[in-house]
C-alpha cells in the first residue's frame, strides 16, 4: 500500500466551519495541481457540528491511488491543524499521530507557549505557529458551501489563506505558489507564510 499523508484539522462548529473547511480543500487542490491523489472531507463522527463544539476535518496526499479512501477519520496524522488554538487545552488533538508529525496552531503565542498544553509533545517533529487572527480578522461564517452546496464566498478568502500558508511553510506537503492559484486571499496566503514562527522539538 502507497504512503498516505493524513492531515487532520480541528476548528470549531460553525464559527470556524468554513475556515476548517477550507484548510482541507486548500491542501487537497494545491497537492493535485501536482498530479497527486487527494481527499478532503468532514468527519462525520463530529456531525452535526453545533456552534464552537470542537470538530475535525481531514485531508490526504498520495503519490498513488488511495485505497483507504472509504475510511473517515484519519487514524495516524502526520500534520495536525487548529483552526482555533483553544482547542489544545484538554484535548488530546495529536491523538494517533505518528512519530515526528507537525503541529500547526492559529495563535499569537510562541511555539514555546503551546507546547506547554501538549501532553504528547514527544510526537512532534515541530510546532508552526501563525497569528491568522491578526492578518485577516475575524473568520468567516458562511453556510453557502456546507453540504454540497455551492461555495459563494472563495476558498481561503478568510482566516483558512495565513493557516494554509504556515502548513506549506512548516510541512512542504504542498507549495505556497500551488496555495496561491486555489486560494482567494492570496496576500494573506503569502503574509501567513512568511509570519509563521516553526520550531524544531527535540
Amino acid at each position: 500500500m502507497a504512503h498516505v499523508h493524513e492531515i487532520t484539522i480541528w476548528t470549531r462548529g460553525v464559527v470556524k466551519d468554513k475556515e476548517g473547511r477550507d484548510v482541507a480543500n486548500g491542501i487537497a487542490l494545491a497537492a493535485d495541481r501536482t498530479g497527486k491523489f487527494t481527499q478532503a472531507f468532514d468527519n462525520y463522527v463530529d456531525l452535526p457540528d453545533r456552534v464552537n463544539v470542537p470538530l475535525r476535518k481531514y485531508a490526504r496526499i498520495s503519490d498513488q491511488e488511495i485505497e483507504m479512501r472509504y475510511e473517515y477519520e484519519n487514524a495516524t496524522p502526520e500534520v495536525v491543524v487548529l483552526v482555533d488554538a483553544t482547542i489544545v487545552k484538554g484535548m488530546n488533538v495529536l491523538r494517533g499521530m505518528v512519530k515526528d508529525g507537525v503541529l500547526v496552531v492559529n495563535t499569537k503565542k510562541t511555539p514555546e507557549e503551546i507546547l506547554e498544553f501538549v501532553p504528547n509533545k514527544h510526537l512532534l517533529k515541530a510546532v508552526a505557529c501563525v497569528d491568522a487572527d491578526g492578518i485577516c480578522g475575524t473568520s468567516t461564517v458562511d453556510f453557502s458551501g456546507t453540504e454540497g452546496g455551492v461555495d459563494t464566498v472563495g476558498l481561503g478568502a478568510g482566516l483558512a489563506a495565513p493557516i494554509l500558508g504556515a502548513v506549506a511553510k512548516a510541512t512542504k506537503l504542498v507549495s505556497v505558489e500551488d496555495l496561491a492559484a486555489v486560494v482567494k486571499n492570496k496576500n494573506a496566503l503569502f503574509r501567513g507564510h512568511e509570519a509563521t514562527v516553526v520550531k524544531l522539538v527535540s
